[in-house]
This record gives C-alpha cells, structure tokens and sequence, in this order.
C-alpha cells in the first residue's frame, strides 16, 4: 500500500513539475513572440519616419517646380496640397484592404507563424 501512495506521489510531483515546466515555456513563448513583434513595429516606424521626411521634401520640391512652370508659387503648393487630399482619401476609402487587413495577417503571421518548430 505504501509503495502505490509513492508511486501516486511521485507522479504528482512529475504532474506538477510538468506544469511549472510548460507554464514557463509558455512564458517565454511569449515574451519572444511580444518582442519580437515590438522590434518589427519599431523597424516599422522608423521606416515610415523617413518615408514621410522623404515624401514631405518631394511635395516642396513638386510644389516648387510647378508653381516655376506655372509662374505662381501659390499654385504649386495648392497642386500638390490637392494631390495629397485625393491620396488620402483614395487611402481612407481602401484602408481596410490597404492598411488593415495586411497588419493584421503581418501580426498573426509573427504570432503563429513558427509553431511547427514547437510541440
């Protein structure tokens, strides 16, 4: 009798050890999958910081040349301004297929996307 209380009580100490062991695993699981998806969005913005220095700095040079060709500087400006407003609302038309739909499958992507490495 004492043998099978034992062998019950090492098998509850392999049972919570188990746990302890794949809670900590999880653990890590997700602190990996969290940085790693915290280092993309910071990449993310730093690439889209540039961007938009660089998009601001073609609509000036943009403006500039069309207000020289159409000989008012205003008008350039109010070219490019209004080029700007029709992409923006183009963008927030389409910006469930444009903005949403590929950051969400770009988040499930780096949250699942190697399980097949795990269990």
């Amino acid at each position: 009798m004492e043998k099978a209380y034992a062998n019950i009580e090492e098998l509850a100490d392999s049972v919570k050890e188990y746990v302890n062991t794949r809670i900590e695993s999880t653990k890590l699981t997700v602190a990996e999958k969290s940085s790693a998806i915290i280092a993309n969005l910071a990449a993310g913005m730093v690439v889209a910081i540039v961007f938009l220095f660089f998009i601001i700095f073609a609509g000036i040079a943009l403006a500039l040349v069309l207000g020289e060709w159409i000989g008012e500087n205003w008008a350039g400006f109010l070219i490019v301004a209004g080029i700007y407003l029709l992409i923006a609302i183009i963008v927030w038309f389409a910006r469930g297929r444009l903005i949403r739909l590929p950051v969400m499958n770009a988040m499930i992507k780096q949250l699942f996307g190697n399980d097949d490495e795990e269990d």
